[in-house]
Protein backbone atom coordinates (compact mmCIF):
# COMPACT_ATOMS: atom_id res chain seq x y z
CA UNK A 1 0.00 0.00 0.00
CA UNK A 2 1.22 3.50 -0.81
CA UNK A 3 1.87 6.00 1.96
CA UNK A 4 0.37 9.47 2.31
CA UNK A 5 2.69 12.49 2.27
CA UNK A 6 1.83 14.71 5.25
CA UNK A 7 2.65 18.41 5.06
CA UNK A 8 2.21 21.17 7.57
CA UNK A 9 -0.38 23.79 6.63
CA UNK A 10 2.31 25.96 4.98
CA UNK A 11 3.22 23.09 2.63
CA UNK A 12 6.43 21.94 4.32
CA UNK A 13 6.93 18.15 4.00
CA UNK A 14 6.75 16.47 7.41
CA UNK A 15 6.41 12.68 7.13
CA UNK A 16 5.08 9.61 5.38
CA UNK A 17 1.92 8.21 7.00
CA UNK A 18 -0.24 5.16 6.53
CA UNK A 19 -3.75 5.61 5.18
CA UNK A 20 -5.03 4.87 8.72
CA UNK A 21 -3.01 7.75 10.17
CA UNK A 22 -4.21 10.03 7.37
CA UNK A 23 -7.82 8.96 7.96
CA UNK A 24 -7.50 10.05 11.60
CA UNK A 25 -6.53 13.56 10.42
CA UNK A 26 -9.58 13.67 8.13
CA UNK A 27 -11.94 12.48 10.87
CA UNK A 28 -10.58 15.02 13.38
CA UNK A 29 -11.06 17.81 10.80
CA UNK A 30 -7.33 18.59 10.73
CA UNK A 31 -6.84 18.34 6.96
CA UNK A 32 -6.50 21.91 5.65
CA UNK A 33 -6.00 21.00 1.98
CA UNK A 34 -5.04 18.12 -0.27
CA UNK A 35 -3.24 17.50 -3.55
CA UNK A 36 -3.88 14.89 -6.19
CA UNK A 37 -6.80 12.64 -6.85
CA UNK A 38 -7.84 10.25 -4.10
CA UNK A 39 -5.92 6.99 -4.41
CA UNK A 40 -7.65 4.99 -1.69
CA UNK A 41 -11.15 4.75 -0.23
CA UNK A 42 -11.48 3.66 3.38
CA UNK A 43 -14.79 1.98 4.16
CA UNK A 44 -16.31 2.20 7.61
CA UNK A 45 -19.49 1.07 9.27
CA UNK A 46 -23.09 2.15 8.79
CA UNK A 47 -23.89 5.77 9.68
CA UNK A 48 -26.38 6.14 12.53
CA UNK A 49 -27.76 9.30 10.94
CA UNK A 50 -28.21 8.25 7.32
CA UNK A 51 -28.19 4.45 7.54
CA UNK A 52 -25.67 4.41 4.68
CA UNK A 53 -22.21 2.85 4.70
CA UNK A 54 -19.50 5.41 5.45
CA UNK A 55 -16.42 5.91 3.32
CA UNK A 56 -13.51 8.30 3.26
CA UNK A 57 -11.41 9.16 0.22
CA UNK A 58 -7.70 9.48 1.00
CA UNK A 59 -5.53 11.83 -1.07
CA UNK A 60 -1.82 11.20 -1.74
CA UNK A 61 -0.78 14.55 -0.20
CA UNK A 62 -2.49 16.15 2.81
CA UNK A 63 -1.71 19.38 4.66
CA UNK A 64 -2.52 19.07 8.36
CA UNK A 65 -3.49 21.92 10.68
CA UNK A 66 -1.88 22.16 14.06
CA UNK A 67 1.21 23.41 15.74
CA UNK A 68 4.54 21.88 14.91
CA UNK A 69 6.74 22.90 17.79
CA UNK A 70 10.28 24.06 17.29
CA UNK A 71 12.53 23.81 14.30
CA UNK A 72 12.37 20.91 11.92
CA UNK A 73 15.14 18.50 12.90
CA UNK A 74 17.68 17.48 10.31
CA UNK A 75 16.80 14.13 8.73
CA UNK A 76 17.99 11.12 10.70
CA UNK A 77 21.16 9.55 9.34
CA UNK A 78 20.79 5.84 8.62
CA UNK A 79 22.78 3.49 6.42
CA UNK A 80 19.89 2.71 4.03
CA UNK A 81 19.22 6.41 3.34
CA UNK A 82 22.95 7.18 3.14
CA UNK A 83 23.44 4.39 0.59
CA UNK A 84 20.41 5.62 -1.32
CA UNK A 85 21.73 9.20 -1.28
CA UNK A 86 25.01 7.96 -2.77
CA UNK A 87 23.13 5.70 -5.26
CA UNK A 88 24.81 2.55 -3.85
CA UNK A 89 28.15 3.72 -5.24
CA UNK A 90 31.39 3.54 -3.33
CA UNK A 91 32.51 7.18 -3.14
CA UNK A 92 36.14 6.05 -3.46
CA UNK A 93 36.28 3.45 -6.25
CA UNK A 94 33.03 4.46 -7.98
CA UNK A 95 31.69 0.92 -8.27
CA UNK A 96 28.06 -0.03 -7.65
CA UNK A 97 27.39 -2.53 -4.82
CA UNK A 98 24.42 -4.25 -3.17
CA UNK A 99 23.58 -2.85 0.26
CA UNK A 100 25.10 -5.81 2.12
CA UNK A 101 28.54 -4.95 0.70
CA UNK A 102 28.44 -1.27 1.66
CA UNK A 103 29.60 0.54 4.78
CA UNK A 104 29.37 4.03 6.25
CA UNK A 105 32.74 5.74 6.06
CA UNK A 106 33.58 8.80 8.14
CA UNK A 107 35.64 11.22 6.06
CA UNK A 108 37.26 12.54 9.22
CA UNK A 109 37.37 9.37 11.37
CA UNK A 110 35.42 9.36 14.62
CA UNK A 111 38.66 8.54 16.47
CA UNK A 112 40.04 11.84 15.16
CA UNK A 113 37.09 13.91 16.36
CA UNK A 114 35.05 13.49 13.18
CA UNK A 115 31.29 13.56 13.65
CA UNK A 116 28.58 11.11 12.62
CA UNK A 117 26.71 13.64 10.48
CA UNK A 118 25.55 13.71 6.86
CA UNK A 119 28.37 15.99 5.69
CA UNK A 120 31.08 13.76 7.19
CA UNK A 121 29.91 10.40 5.88
CA UNK A 122 29.92 8.67 2.53
CA UNK A 123 29.11 5.24 1.18
CA UNK A 124 32.15 3.00 0.83
CA UNK A 125 32.59 -0.61 -0.20
CA UNK A 126 34.10 -2.83 2.49
CA UNK A 127 37.43 -3.04 0.65
CA UNK A 128 37.85 0.75 0.25
CA UNK A 129 36.73 1.44 3.82
CA UNK A 130 39.28 -1.06 5.11
CA UNK A 131 42.00 0.37 2.86
CA UNK A 132 41.27 3.95 3.99
CA UNK A 133 41.44 2.78 7.61
CA UNK A 134 41.80 5.54 10.21
CA UNK A 135 42.91 8.22 7.75
CA UNK A 136 41.37 11.10 5.85
CA UNK A 137 40.86 10.59 2.11
CA UNK A 138 43.87 12.85 1.42
CA UNK A 139 46.14 10.89 3.77
CA UNK A 140 45.03 7.61 2.20
CA UNK A 141 45.43 8.92 -1.37
CA UNK A 142 41.76 8.13 -2.00
CA UNK A 143 39.95 11.24 -3.29
CA UNK A 144 36.19 11.43 -2.90
CA UNK A 145 34.14 11.18 -6.08
CA UNK A 146 31.37 13.45 -4.72
CA UNK A 147 30.91 15.97 -1.96
CA UNK A 148 28.62 14.66 0.79
CA UNK A 149 25.53 16.72 1.58
CA UNK A 150 22.80 16.78 4.19
CA UNK A 151 19.51 16.10 2.42
CA UNK A 152 16.59 18.47 2.87
CA UNK A 153 13.40 17.01 4.35
CA UNK A 154 11.96 16.70 0.84
CA UNK A 155 15.06 14.77 -0.28
CA UNK A 156 14.98 12.64 2.85
CA UNK A 157 11.35 11.72 2.23
CA UNK A 158 12.20 10.82 -1.38
CA UNK A 159 15.09 8.65 -0.15
CA UNK A 160 13.05 6.89 2.52
CA UNK A 161 10.09 5.64 0.44
CA UNK A 162 10.38 3.40 -2.61
CA UNK A 163 6.69 3.57 -3.62
CA UNK A 164 6.02 7.22 -4.33
CA UNK A 165 2.95 8.27 -6.31
CA UNK A 166 3.31 10.75 -9.19
CA UNK A 167 1.59 13.60 -7.29
CA UNK A 168 3.88 13.06 -4.31
CA UNK A 169 7.00 12.87 -6.51
CA UNK A 170 6.11 16.07 -8.34
CA UNK A 171 5.51 17.95 -5.07
CA UNK A 172 8.73 16.76 -3.42
CA UNK A 173 10.97 17.23 -6.49
CA UNK A 174 9.84 20.85 -6.75
CA UNK A 175 11.54 21.38 -3.38
CA UNK A 176 14.84 19.71 -4.28
CA UNK A 177 17.69 21.90 -5.53
CA UNK A 178 18.03 21.52 -9.31
CA UNK A 179 21.64 20.36 -9.10
CA UNK A 180 20.59 17.36 -6.96
CA UNK A 181 17.43 16.25 -8.77
CA UNK A 182 19.42 13.66 -10.75
CA UNK A 183 19.76 11.61 -7.56
CA UNK A 184 16.04 10.86 -7.70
Amino acid sequence: MHLVLRLDVSGRPMAWETWEEAAAHYVRGNVAWTLGNPFFTAHGGISRLSGLPSSLEIHPVIAVRGRHLGKVRPPALSNPTLFHRDRHLCMYCGRHFPQRELTRDHIIPLSRRGRDIWTNVVTACRWCNSRKDNRTPEEAGMPLLAVPFAPTWAEYLLLSNRRILADQMEFLLAQVPADRQHVF
